[in-house]
């Protein structure tokens, strides 16, 4: 008799918290972007890993060599080519001022440790190094935004995979101006399946205060939100691009532009990106 009466009160209250089902939580929609347009493509042999710019050069990275070119005319006018022992892997390069900073790793020896990389954008000197020394992943971008150090880690699946990991532990991570490390983020899932079995190559924060970034080959562009609460990135649009993924950067100088590579062509491309508002529509910029 007990259990018949407590079986018709759960009928009309419901069952407990704990048992019900728990809907997943579902992801607002993606906004509709057109895609990228590449305006200009210039030829440079070390269009391999990623690509730079400042007002008057863009600069081409492959591992242990830069090239400097004229924004003008794609001459190159420099050049700088390392010691493959010490400097193994340069993923990507950004201008800070009048300083080149460049991400560097051991990839793909293991234990995976990172160093940044600086050099004087005039003669493509270098200037100094930061150590990270041996972290969660691989370092492959990294920028100054708001007075912090943003820096992306990457991780692969088997058979690149170490310690266990797959490319769901890539993380972007945050520095203070002394190199600690302060906080981080993780990337939204819907970003992660895109991505197997490789990792974020490419990031940027536009002048729209998102962060834009590109996995290891497709031909897309995840546009992300820095939450206001929690740990997770939010993916707010995915824009279709003619790159083929790795690393690039936003000509600061121009009107919505990116600098970016096409490995099998052995080029540069500059892309004409879309608009995006402060709260996250299309605009027309």
């Amino acid at each position: 008799m007990l259990r018949a009466a407590a079986l018709a009160l759960i009928g009309v209250l419901g069952a407990p918290v704990h048992a019900q089902e728990r809907a997943a939580p579902v992801a607002p929609a993606l906004l509709q972007l057109p895609p990228a347009t590449a305006i200009a493509r210039w030829p440079a042999p070390e269009a391999r890993q990623g690509a730079a710019v400042d007002a008057d050069h863009f600069y081409a990275v492959t591992n242990s060599r830069i090239g400097k070119y004229r924004k003008s005319d794609g001459v190159k006018v420099a050049e700088w080519v390392g010691n493959r022992i010490a400097i193994r892997h340069i993923n990507s390069c950004i201008v800070d001022g009048t300083e080149l900073v460049c991400a560097n790793s051991n990839y793909p020896q293991t234990p995976m440790a990172s160093s940044v990389e600086i050099f004087d954008t005039q003669t493509l000197k270098h200037l100094r190094s930061v150590p990270l020394g041996v972290r969660g992943g691989s370092l492959t971008w990294v920028e100054r935004h708001q007075g912090r150090w943003w820096a992306m880690f990457a991780n692969y699946d088997p058979p690149r995979s170490h310690l266990g990991r797959t490319h769901r532990d890539t993380k972007l991570v945050l520095f203070n101006q002394d190199w600690a490390e302060v906080g981080g983020y993780a990337l939204p899932d819907s970003v992660l399946q895109k991505l197997a079995p490789n990792s974020i190559s490419g990031g940027s924060f536009g002048a729209d205060g998102l962060l834009y970034v590109t996995g290891h080959d497709a031909a897309e562009i995840y546009v992300l939100r820095i939450p206001g609460q929690g740990p997770v990135l939010e993916h707010i649009a995915t824009v279709a691009a003619p790159l083929e993924g790795q690393a690039w950067a936003w000509d600061r100088s121009g009107e919505r532009t990116i600098y970016a590579i096409r490995r099998a062509a052995g080029e540069v491309v500059v892309l004409k990106m879309p608009g995006i508002s402060e709260s996250g529509e299309a605009s027309e910029r």
